[in-house]
């Protein structure tokens, strides 16, 4: 039977809605069984929390009015997938920590930080973080359509908006703007750059006055487009920088963990990847691996990676 305190503390997690804690609390409760002898018990008590645990995602169906603006991701990953360094993976466990207390927030007139600007450039995880949030949050993904947002005429564009954040305030989930700021300059071609203030000052009119439970994210690769001032509409900025030599080490010992057994070889990387993002030496790795298997080896060898490496290096620096 479970204690007293075991029981105050599952009731006290249950009225707070924190699930996460609920769960650690009924498998304490579990072990104190199983402890006990009380075996079946303990076996039900895990089965349900693994069943909460793996329960699939809630299944959205969107409104015609929302389809062709918007894309589901489905591909989602853990943090521990994400190499970055701390200031951002503390970021990232803060944004999730309020989102699943947040009801502990409101009480005291306090509100979750929902609205992200990621800034930095690209390929280096900003994309990659929006879906680790979705995962860690186990809600569903969407990413804006900015090629079918953006029209000849202003007032299409703002129109546009206006569905997107009626859906961001219809359906709770994680919405990102990857490179918002195109939003903007693809309308700066055709027009002045005026334009362009103006339909990014639209958007973060209605950022502003969003009030849903959803997760905003906006990602821009070029930061300084943006006027300083209008930073304060976001709940927080995460900014994001090319892979420290140590990022870059984890980057291809993760890659190619199953084809190789040489951490000298992956040494001998990371210097020359240097300058490189992270999505191209992850690009890098992958291609040394096709190569390999395609060569039926068992082995990613020091020349194939270096070779993959330099053709990345000499690709973007054209």
């Amino acid at each position: 039977m479970a204690t007293g305190e075991q029981l105050k503390s599952i009731i006290k997690t249950h009225f707070n809605g924190d699930k996460e804690q609920f769960s650690t609390v009924a498998l304490r409760i579990a072990a104190h069984e199983a402890k006990n002898g009380h075996q079946i018990i303990a076996r039900d008590i895990r089965s349900l929390v693994d069943e909460y645990k793996n329960r699939p995602q809630k299944v959205v169906r969107l409104k015609r009015e929302y389809k062709g603006l918007v894309e589901e991701v489905n591909e989602k990953h853990y943090l521990s997938e994400l190499i970055v360094n701390d200031d951002i993976n503390n970021k990232i466990k803060r944004i999730v920590k309020e989102y699943k207390k947040r009801d502990k927030l409101l009480k005291h007139g306090l509100e979750n930080r929902r609205k992200i600007l990621l800034k930095g450039p690209p390929g280096t995880g900003k994309t990659y973080t929006s879906s680790v949030i979705a995962k860690e949050l186990n809600l569903s993904l969407f990413t804006v359509q900015l090629d079918k947002l953006v029209t000849k005429y202003m007032g299409e564009t703002s129109a546009k908006l206006r569905v997107i954040f009626e859906m961001i305030k219809d359906i709770e989930a994680v919405f990102l703007f990857d490179e918002f700021d195109a939003i903007g300059y693809k309308r700066s071609l055709d027009n002045d750059v005026g334009e362009m203030r103006r339909v990014i000052n639209s958007f973060l009119q209605f950022l502003e006055n969003d009030n849903s439970k959803s997760i905003v994210l906006a990602a821009t690769n070029h930061p300084k487009l943006l006027d300083e001032a209008l930073f304060r509409r976001f709940d927080d900025i995460i900014s994001y920088k090319l892979p420290t030599e140590k990022e870059i080490y984890r980057l291809i010992k993760n890659r190619i963990a199953s084809f190789s057994k040489n951490d000298f070889l992956i040494d001998d990387m990371v210097k020359i990847a240097k300058g490189l993002s992270h999505s191209e030496i992850t690009k890098a790795c992958d291609d040394a691996i096709k190569e390999t298997i395609l060569n039926d080896e068992d082995m990613v060898n020091k020349g194939l990676l270096e070779r993959m490496i330099e053709e990345k290096k000499i690709s973007y620096e054209n």
